[in-house]
């Protein structure tokens, strides 16, 4: 068997419906936290143009600093969440995850000196490390097994409605700007002295909801249990899955403490079956952001432009990868406990690296306009029904409970390197090789992946963490 679920004996329809609809609202509150990761982690790309031009920003290497300094910060709040949360719990790190996105992105938005700008986005990529590595490692840890995948791919959701909301806002907050301005023209709109600001400035208004409603949800039982509260962690696991659920899991866990109550992190990794699966999670993080994808968020108004779009057109089509994006997060939600992790995750890397190669293909012929955006359209697509959630998934899920904040914390800070690498290096590729060249080299990266994925990454679906954990222990 591969692990607890909750049970329906003696249990009323309505009763079942309760406990679904409280698993529900609290990963709902926990996935606020993705929810303002992606709005500020992509409000940056439609603001771009108007806050290069009111700092004056020329060089490549000055815009690959803005728009990846907020990156330092997510290293930073990642590799500090795994102690943190550890330490003081997992619903009091949301809590200050969701204080330094209110403040940062107020004060981001009304910076007016470039120093100030990245002094700000940097605390704000903090929050981000922080709920980036918090809310999923939650959610992985509240939810039933044979819910978990949609569960945490609920933090997805949440992210790319984030997403969404960001492009909208950018959208709607930017007054009209000719395809033809020049960048003095640019300068002197009103985009450019007081729009982008408000663009930042948004993201308080879910920052202080998710400042409300985290004081109300229960503490991770996983926690509470590695920490000696295990009447606590009972009243809690009774109320997701009733009695008998809450009997099997206490028992799951005490018996995973024990097993590995003196495996503190670095000496756990010790074990060939630690290291091998902390590279597993490690090479997720690196695959996840090498498919280029972010690319087409954090430099949208570049690839759209070289695909002969005017400034307007570009925030409008921004929209629609959004919109895409959130469509196909919702078909991952509903396939990722159905056919399992590693089918998506290869069907995904599969997906991303034709669409890629196919936009390469277009930017060397000269395409411009609908077939780009149609290419570009299609590896968002791929990616969000794909490697979006189910590299959370499978990194919330793979590590074993005594060490999971922790390794955890080192993936997603591994995430955010790469994600630095990615986002800071692709002006000085797009000009030494051009658009063609750089999407071609993501493609060839995503089909490499697909071999990482078939050979190296293991089926979680249906399992509970303890049972992967025994699993994982055998290999």
């Amino acid at each position: 068997m591969h692990g607890s679920t909750i049970s329906s004996t003696a249990v009323s329809p309505s009763e079942a419906n309760l406990r679904m609809g409280y698993i529900w609202i609290i990963a709902f509150v926990a996935a606020l936290g993705g929810l303002l990761f992606g709005y500020d982690w992509v409000v940056i790309g439609g603001a771009k143009p108007f806050y290069e031009a009111y700092f004056h920003l020329t060089s490549a290497a000055e815009s690959g600093w803005a728009n990846s300094c907020a990156l330092v910060g997510c290293f930073i709040g990642s590799l500090c969440a795994g102690r943190l949360s550890d330490r003081i719990g997992r619903r009091p790190g949301l809590i200050l995850s969701a204080s330094l996105f209110a403040i940062s992105s107020a004060m981001t938005g009304w910076s007016f000196s470039f120093a100030s700008f990245i002094s700000w986005r940097i605390v704000g990529g903090t929050a981000i490390g922080l709920a980036s590595s918090i809310s999923p490692l939650y959610i992985a840890e509240i939810s039933p097994a044979q819910w978990r995948g949609r569960l945490v791919s609920l933090n997805q959701l949440a992210l790319v409605i984030g997403i969404l909301a960001a492009q909208i806002a950018n959208w709607r907050i930017a007054h009209n700007v000719p395809d033809k301005a020049t960048v003095a023209m640019i300068a002197a709109s009103w985009n450019a002295t007081t729009g982008w600001r408000w663009m930042f400035t948004a993201v308080a208004v879910p920052s202080l909801l998710l400042l409300f409603t985290a004081p109300f949800i229960p503490e991770s039982p996983r926690w509470l249990m590695a920490h000696g509260r295990e009447v606590d962690a009972a009243e809690i696991l009774t109320k997701i899955g009733g009695p008998s659920y809450s009997a099997q899991e206490l028992s799951a866990i005490r018996r995973s403490l024990h097993h590995s109550e003196k495996s503190a992190f670095l000496p756990a990794l010790r074990s060939s079956s630690m290291r091998r699966i902390l590279l597993v999670g490690i090479g997720l993080a690196v695959l996840q952001q090498g498919s280029g994808i972010n690319v087409l968020f954090n430099y949208a108004e570049d690839v759209y432009r070289s695909a002969g779009y005017g400034v307007s057109d570009v925030l409008f089509n921004i929209v629609i990868t959004g919109t895409i994006n959130l469509l196909f997060t919702l078909v991952a939600m509903f396939t990722v406990d159905r056919f399992g992790r590693r089918a998506l995750m290869l069907a995904g890397c599969i997906g991303v690296g034709i669409a890629h190669i196919a936009a390469s293909l277009a930017f060397r012929a000269g395409v411009k306009g609908t077939l780009v955006l149609v290419f570009t359209l299609a590896a968002i697509a791929c990616y969000a029904a794909s490697l979006a959630p189910v590299t959370w998934v499978l990194i919330s899920e793979i590590f074993p409970n005594r060490i999971r904040a922790a390794a955890m914390s080192v993936t997603v800070a591994t995430l955010w390197i790469a994600s630095f690498v990615l986002t800071y290096t692709f002006p000085l590729l797009n000009m030494a090789f051009g658009t063609a060249g750089t999407f071609l080299a993501y493609g060839i990266f995503c089909l490499i992946g697909a071999v990482f994925v078939h050979f190296g990454v293991p089926e979680t679906k249906g399992r509970s963490l303890e049972a992967i954990e025994l699993l994982e222990e055998r290999q």
